[in-house]
C-alpha cells in the first residue's frame, strides 16, 4: 500500500537542508508520495529507509534506467491509464536494431544515422535513444565484436544486448562497464542464468514470453530472484496483438497492482513487417498504447521525425506549460543601437520569435517576461502581461543600460496597450510590431531607432 507524505516525513531525517533541491523535508515527502521524485534524492536517508519507502512508494509501472550519465534513458514510472488523469512520466524510447548477420556497411549506416538524425524543437533535443544489438548466429566472438563496434561508434547510445545464450550475454555485458545496458533475452528456458547475470552486474533484465501467460511465469521467476528492474516482451508480433497485450499489461499493473506485469514493455516493430512505413505506423500506435521501448529496423528521417513529434506531444505534461526563463536575451550579438523586443515566456512563442530574429541575422535584444507559460493574448487577458508588469520587468532587466535609444517593439496583437505602456515608461517610444513572427525579419531589417 502506498505511503502518504506524512508517513514518509516521519522516516526522514528532517534536516530541511534543501540539498535534494526541495526546500523542506515535508515538501520532499509529498513529492515522493506523489511519485514526482525518488527517495534516493535525499542524501541523508538510511539505506533501510530507502528500501522501505522505495518499495512502498514505487509506481505501479516500475522505473527502469538504461545507460548512465546525462544521456541515460528512463522508462516506466507510470501511474495512470490516460494522460488527462495526471500525466505520462517517461517518453517511449526509440531504438534501432543492428545484428550479427548484417553487412558491415549496414551496421555502420545505422550507427551513423543514430548519431546524425537529431532535431531541436522548442528547446528540446529529439533523437533516437537506444541501439539494440542482436546475437543472431549465437557466436560469441561475432557478437562481442559487434557490441564493441557500437560502443566505440556511438558513445552516447544506450545499449540493448539481445541474446538467449547466457555465456554470450555475459561476455558482451562485460564490455559495457558503466554503460548499464539492458540484458534482453530471459525466457522460461534460461531465466535462472539470466537473472543471476543481471543480479551480479546490476543491469536491468529483459523478459520474453511466447504469450502473456508465459511472460508472467518468466517475470515471476525474475522477481523471485530479487530483480526489480525488468522490461517485458509479451511475444506479440502483430499490431493487434501488441496493442491488446500492452493495454492488458498496463491495466493489470495500474488497476490491480499486479506486480509481474508492473514493468515497461518493449515492442519489436522491426519483426512485424518488412516495410519501413508500416513499421512507423505500428510504432505510432503502440507509442500511444503503451510501449516503453520500440525497436525499429532502421532510422530514416521521414520515419523518425514524425515519431519524435508524436513522442513530444504525448509526453509533454498537459498540466505544466513549457516555459523559458524570464530574462533579457541577446540574439546575434546586439549593441547599444540594436532593436529591443518583448514577448512572453511560453516556450513555443520564445523559440519561434528568437528563431525568426536569428534567421533575419539582425542583432537584437529580446525581453522575455514571465507569464507562467501563457501565450501573449492569454497572458494579457489574465493580467500577467499588462503595462505595469512590463514596465517593472524592463527596469529590473536593466535594458536602459544596454541601449542608447528608448524604443520598445511589442507584439502586434497588443496594439491596444500602446498608450498604457507609454504612460508607464516615460521617455520610451512604443512601436507596434508585426502580428505574426514570420513577418519579423522584414520588419527588423527596415527598423531604425526613432529620432
Amino acid at each position: 500500500m502506498a505511503l502518504t507524505g506524512i508517513q514518509i516525513l516521519k522516516m526522514l531525517p528532517k534536516k530541511n537542508c534543501g540539498e535534494c533541491g526541495i526546500p523542506t523535508c515535508l515538501a520532499f515527502a509529498m513529492k515522493v508520495a506523489g511519485g514526482q521524485i525518488e527517495i534516493g534524492e535525499c542524501p541523508y536517508v538510511s539505506d533501510e529507509t530507502k528500501a522501505t519507502i522505495g518499495e512502498a512508494s514505487a509506481p505501479p509501472i516500475r522505473v527502469v534506467k538504461i545507460g548512465s550519465g546525462d544521456t541515460a534513458f528512463k522508462t516506466g514510472g507510470e501511474t495512470c491509464l490516460y494522460r488527462h488523469e495526471k500525466r505520462f512520466e517517461n517518453p517511449t524510447g526509440i531504438a534501432v536494431l543492428v545484428s550479427t548477420d548484417m553487412a558491415e556497411a549496414d551496421v555502420e549506416g545505422r550507427i551513423e544515422r543514430f548519431k546524425t538524425l537529431r532535431y531541436e524543437r522548442v528547446g528540446v533535443l529529439m533523437k533516437a535513444d537506444l541501439i539494440a544489438i542482436k546475437d543472431s548466429a549465437g557466436d560469441q566472438g561475432t557478437f562481442t565484436a559487434l557490441v564493441q563496434k557500437v560502443l566505440d561508434g556511438a558513445p552516447d547510445a544506450n545499449i540493448i544486448l539481445m541474446s538467449e545464450d547466457a555465456a554470450n550475454m555475459a561476455a558482451a555485458a562485460k564490455l559495457c562497464g558503466d554503460r548499464n545496458p539492458l540484458l534482453f533475452g530471459a525466457t522460461d528456458a534460461n531465466v535462472d542464468d539470466m537473472a543471476a547475470l543481471a543480479k551480479e552486474s546490476g543491469y536491468p533484465l529483459g523478459c520474453k514470453g511466447s504469450n502473456m501467460d508465459n511472460l508472467i511465469e518468466v517475470s515471476e521467476k525474475a522477481l523471485a530472484a530479487g530483480l526489480k528492474e525488468l522490461i517485458l516482451d509479451t511475444g506479440a508480433r502483430t499490431l493487434r496483438a501488441a496493442f491488446e497485450e500492452n493495454v492488458v499489461a498496463r491495466r493489470a499493473a495500474i488497476t490491480s497492482k499486479y506486480k509481474p506485469l508492473g514493468f515497461p514493455t518493449i515492442t519489436f516493430a522491426c519483426e512485424m513487417t518488412d516495410d519501413l512505413m508500416m513499421e512507423a505506423m505500428i510504432a505510432s500506435v503502440v507509442m500511444a498504447k503503451y510501449a516503453g521501448i520500440i525497436v525499429l529496423s532502421d532510422l530514416q528521417g521521414d520515419i523518425l521525425f514524425p515519431l519524435l513529434l508524436e513522442q513530444l506531444n504525448i509526453f509533454t505534461d498537459p498540466q505544466r506549460p513549457m516555459v523559458v526563463q524570464e530574462d533579457l536575451y541577446n540574439i546575434n550579438g546586439p549593441d547599444e543601437n540594436s532593436p529591443v523586443l518583448i514577448t512572453c515566456n511560453f516556450s513555443l512563442t520564445y523559440f519561434i520569435v528568437s528563431g525568426e530574429i536569428e534567421g533575419a541575422n539582425v542583432p537584437s535584444w529580446l525581453l522575455i517576461k514571465d507569464t507562467e507559460g501563457l501565450s501573449v493574448l492569454t497572458a494579457w487577458a489574465a493580467g500577467k502581461f499588462g503595462a505595469d508588469h512590463i514596465a517593472q520587468f524592463m527596469k529590473k532587466a536593466g535594458i536602459e543600460d544596454k541601449v542608447k535609444h528608448r524604443e520598445l517593439i511589442i507584439p502586434g496583437y497588443l496594439a491596444s496597450m500602446k498608450g498604457e505602456l507609454e504612460e508607464e515608461l516615460p521617455g520610451w517610444t512604443i512601436t507596434i510590431g508585426p502580428r505574426e513572427a514570420g513577418h519579423l525579419p522584414a520588419f527588423l531589417k527596415e527598423w531604425k531607432p526613432a529620432a
